[in-house]
């Protein structure tokens, strides 16, 4: 049972990455996934949240408008679509899970089931 993380690297300001969040083991469509990331020196912050139907997306101010998450239950997989990056936005990017519904307090991350985190560095 594990998730595994893809699609970090280095991309220019402005740039886009699209990050994937893949499920072994156990079935995506009755979970919620979310996306956390944490820079050097700084706390995990909840960065967007998608419940188990597709709906009740969450974002974080800073995702908002720039990242768009997504899902594929047949693929077992949800995505973290990152448009218009900007270096402060490098950190370590981790999907998670917990079942049911996206709530509010997403960003906590209490309680979830984590993957092993991808890298996203955006300098010029």
């Amino acid at each position: 049972v594990q998730l595994v993380e893809s699609g970090g690297g280095l991309v220019q300001p402005g740039g886009s990455l699209r990050l994937s969040c893949a499920a072994s083991g156990f079935s995506l469509d009755r979970v919620a996934v979310a996306w956390f990331r944490q820079a050097p020196g700084e706390e995990r912050e909840g960065v967007s949240c998608i419940s188990n139907t597709g709906g009740g997306t969450y974002y974080a101010d800073a995702a908002k408008g720039r990242f768009t998450v997504s899902r594929d239950n047949a693929k077992n997989t949800a995505y973290l679509q990152m448009d218009n990056l900007k270096p402060e936005d490098t950190a370590i990017y981790y999907c998670a899970t917990t079942p049911g519904v996206c709530s509010a307090s997403y960003y906590l991350g209490l309680g979830w089931f984590w993957g092993q985190g991808t890298q996203v560095n955006v300098s010029s």
